[in-house]
């Protein structure tokens, strides 16, 4: 039974794959006729696939919070590549990449297609990082990074590196705080998580194998950057993610303790 849900799944995955590559590919063309197509609907199609990619996913996906009226730079915790189309589909965003993801197949040409941003980590190109996100940021258009710079497993947040928030002050834009929240059966989904040396083909035969898990998205209140210390504004919203993610959990887990005793 599970391969015949994984079955499904992929071929489901497949027809949203060739949706998005003809999508692309149309876009590679206008751009080589001289008709490139501008950020704002780049980034209006970029939500369409990934509505479509996330409605093959096997989660349930619940929002809590509301979503931002005026463009942000939004941050979020970072778990898995799933992360990207669960949170694309909610609003027309940009998103923030490390430089590798540009060189993977299909996915890679798909992102440079999307208008994604890429980073080389510790490529000392930080003032450069930094124009092209205030640029972005300048125009209205909402970006997505990860600010811890990797994966985790979930079950716990690593520092939000302060530089990545630097054009939001620049420019005086708003923080949208995202909490992203991976369960199975009320505990920490340990299938979700996307990290190590996993790769991503067997890591989509292992989530498409299993019954749904859930997602919990928290949208926080945003976090205004005017006048404040880049390392100031990357603590309180990691403050704030940390918070949704885990203050619950504790004090469930003093509760418990406690009734023990």
């Amino acid at each position: 039974m599970p391969n015949l849900r994984a079955i499904a799944r992929l071929l489901r995955l497949a027809l949203v794959l060739l949706f998005v590559l003809t999508m692309a590919g149309a876009l590679g063309l206008a751009e080589r006729a001289g008709l490139e197509p501008c950020a704002r609907r780049r980034q209006r199609l970029s939500r369409v696939f990934m509505r479509r990619l996330a409605g093959v996913l096997p989660f349930q996906v619940q929002v809590i919070g509301e979503l931002p009226r005026r463009p942000m730079l939004w941050v979020c915790n970072h778990v898995s590549w799933t992360d990207i189309p669960l949170l694309g589909m909610l609003v027309p965003l940009t998103f923030l990449s490390k430089a590798e993801v540009r060189h993977w197949p299909i996915a890679g040409w798909l992102a440079q297609q999307a208008g994604t941003l890429f980073i080389r980590r510790g490529g000392g190109d930080s003032q450069r990082l930094r124009q092209q996100i205030g640029e972005h940021l300048r125009q209205a258009r909402p970006l997505l990074i990860f600010p811890e710079g990797t994966t985790t497993d979930g079950r716990r947040l690593r520092t939000f590196h302060g530089r990545l928030l630097a054009a939001a002050i620049d420019q005086r834009v708003a923080v949208q705080p995202v909490a992203i929240q991976y369960l199975r059966d009320g505990e920490v989904d340990t299938l979700a998580p996307f990290i190590g040396d996993d790769d991503l083909v067997s890591h989509l035969l292992r989530l498409f194998a299993q019954p749904p898990g859930e997602v919990v998205i928290h949208l926080l209140d945003p976090i205004a950057s005017q006048d404040k210390e880049r390392g100031l504004l990357a603590l309180q919203a990691q403050q704030a993610i940390h918070g949704a993610l885990f203050d619950g959990q504790e004090l469930e887990l003093a509760r418990r303790q406690a009734s023990v005793a």
